[in-house]
């Protein structure tokens, strides 16, 4: 499973990115990054309409997750984000702190 994570916004501004490959991570890492894709219900999630506005110093999420043959770009903001996406979008942001894409 490969994931592009982006977060953007925030009162800082300060942008995060990563991408992911759970064949390259170790393995506890790449098992619960699998796991929490699968409770989120990534691929199954409906669309969220993005406001016509921006509202100021929110955080924006962009997750691109490759799984076998399926393809999906998720974008979503913090005040839009659905709460079983939450636990996911926390654990990448903490895998983004570590350090440079593997």
């Amino acid at each position: 499973m490969r994931i592009e994570f982006v977060r953007s916004g925030g009162f800082a501004g300060i942008r995060l990115a990563r991408t992911l490959d759970t064949d390259s991570l170790p393995p506890d890492q790449a098992d619960k990054l699998e796991h929490l894709v699968q409770e989120a219900g990534f691929f199954e999630l409906p669309d969220i309409p993005q406001p016509n506005r921006v509202v100021p110093d929110s955080i924006m999420y962009q997750i691109t997750v490759t799984a076998a043959t399926q393809t999906r770009v998720f974008a979503v903001t913090e005040n839009t984000m659905p709460a079983q996406l939450r636990p996911l979008l926390d654990y990448l942001t903490s895998l983004a702190k570590l350090g440079p894409a593997s």
